[in-house]
């Protein structure tokens, strides 16, 4: 009778350790949420230290602005570059204190930012919608094994979204779309 009873707690408390393993946040990705919400549109695992890019079509004179982030360890996002061809509305025309600006192979470069970001609104474009998403499938950061989504893929053009870097649960991951190549 004691061997059974034993049985039946230790059971109980394996199906309970099983059920709230699901629910703990335990990998880092970086979130889309549907806008001011709570509601996860998508996600991309992604580590402290790890990068990626948000490249879209400016749609006034319709080249592309490339930003560059880093996922630092605090689960904020860093902007440390922003690469574009022509000056305009919302084109920085220099370089912040700290930061560096120049003109390399046709494109201006604002290189050395240090924008931290807890979150990050984000509109798909509605106009010109060739938003795209950039990472490095690999810790050795060469250009080789950068994978590229483009938005439209995961999201209808004009959505918005706040990005966050944030631990998810099991049940998070299982339920959400993971952005993948």
């Amino acid at each position: 009778m004691k061997k059974h009873r034993l049985t039946l707690i230790l059971g109980g408390l394996l199906v309970i350790a099983a059920i709230a393993a699901l629910f703990i946040p335990l990998r880092t990705a970086l979130v889309f949420y549907e806008e001011n919400t709570e509601n996860i549109e998508a996600f991309l695992p992604l580590e402290a230290g790890d990068t990626f890019q948000i490249i879209f079509t400016h749609s006034i004179h319709l080249t592309d602005v490339v930003e560059k982030y880093e996922v630092m360890d605090t689960y904020e996002i860093r902007q440390n570059e922003i690469i574009y061809e022509e000056f305009g509305i919302g084109m920085p025309s220099n370089a912040e204190k700290g930061a560096t600006f120049s003109h390399e192979n046709g494109r201006y470069h604002v290189k050395d930012l240090d924008n931290y970001f807890a979150s990050m609104n984000i509109r798909n474009g509605k106009a010109v919608s060739e938003h795209r998403l950039v990472w490095n499938s690999s810790t050795d950061n060469t250009s080789e094994n950068e994978k590229m989504v483009w938005f439209n893929e995961y999201f209808e053009p004009g959505a918005w979204f706040t990005l966050k870097v944030e631990k998810l649960s099991l049940w998070d991951y299982w339920k959400g779309v993971k952005i993948s190549d």
